[in-house]
């Protein structure tokens, strides 16, 4: 086996909101070398870092909006966040949760603070991700996974190392309990001090590392601070990462669909047609109906 090297690491852009509830900063698609083609099948990552919400009566978050052609993935570290859509979907996550929304043929949804976590406040990080579907699955019918920390899919590590929560995919043999439409790794590594775990990874898989808590060493040469990502290049398969100090690392590995990509705003798919079809499905009421 081969090692899979750092390809970039990449800073945290300046961070902007989406709604009055979120603020992020974007890695994919925006980051240069980090576009939606180079990630796939990744192709959008928001990062909310630590960030103090004041107490509100009224939740802060992001009205009704739509999605068609891909999956949105809000992993928990800090907070609270409630979900609907139009499909009958939804839920509350707290820290250490996720949300797996599939828009699939389409969906409407929004997504607020936990109303009784909004009134007191308090650090609030998340990360959001999309995950493109294939051709084939983008006018499947939407659903929706909630996958609590509690029953995730963990393994311990040896020698006091740390904890490898696994939410899709499979680490050591320890499948995730998520469901996906294409082959895909999503882990969240807790590591104690000069903990120490090898990832194998395919090749071909693009893969990143961002750093949510502490500081690491992968591949025993590159330093790796909070809030950074590294880019790892489609050269190997195997990577070691090494915490320097407590840390929370989510890897992100997934096999690239290698199909044509249509994107404009809330929607992802593979022709110019089926955007503009997307746009008139949802003026014409056929996303469903969500109150606000």
């Amino acid at each position: 086996m081969k090692q899979k090297n750092v390809e970039i690491v990449a800073k945290p852009s300046e961070p902007h909101f989406v709604g009055d509830g979120f603020r992020v900063h974007n890695f994919i698609p925006s980051y240069p070398r980090m576009n939606m083609k180079r990630m796939d099948p990744f192709i959008m990552l928001d990062y909310n870092s630590k960030y103090n919400f004041p107490p509100s009566e009224i939740p802060k978050g992001v009205g009704v909006h739509p999605h068609r052609g891909f999956e949105t993935v809000t992993i928990a570290y800090q907070g609270k966040v409630e979900h609907h859509d139009s499909s009958g979907g939804g839920g509350i996550i707290g820290s250490g949760d996720v949300q797996w929304m599939t828009a699939a043929s389409g969906v409407l949804h929004k997504e607020f603070h936990e109303t009784e976590w909004s009134k007191k406040g308090g650090v609030f990080q998340m990360v959001q991700l999309w995950v493109n579907l294939p051709a084939k699955d983008k006018m499947s019918a939407p659903k929706y996974q909630s996958i609590v920390n509690s029953e995730m899919a963990k393994v311990t590590l040896p020698l006091n190392a740390g904890v490898v929560e696994v939410i899709a995919g499979e680490f050591n043999g320890t499948k995730g309990s998520a469901s996906t439409f294409s082959p895909l790794n999503i882990l969240n590594a807790k590591l104690n001090k000069n903990g120490k775990v090898n990832f194998n990874m395919p090749s071909h898989f693009n893969t990143a590392v961002l750093v949510i808590e502490g500081e690491i060493i992968i591949n025993n040469t590159e330093k790796v601070e909070t809030d950074n990502l590294a880019l790892m290049a489609n050269d190997g398969e195997n990577f070691t990462i090494e915490a320097t100090e407590n840390a929370i690392v989510l890897i992100l590995s997934g096999e690239p669909l290698n199909e044509p990509i249509a994107a404009h705003g809330p929607f992802v798919m593979n022709t110019q047609q089926q955007l503009i079809d997307a746009f008139n499905d949802y003026n014409t009421g056929k996303f469903g109906y969500l109150e606000d």
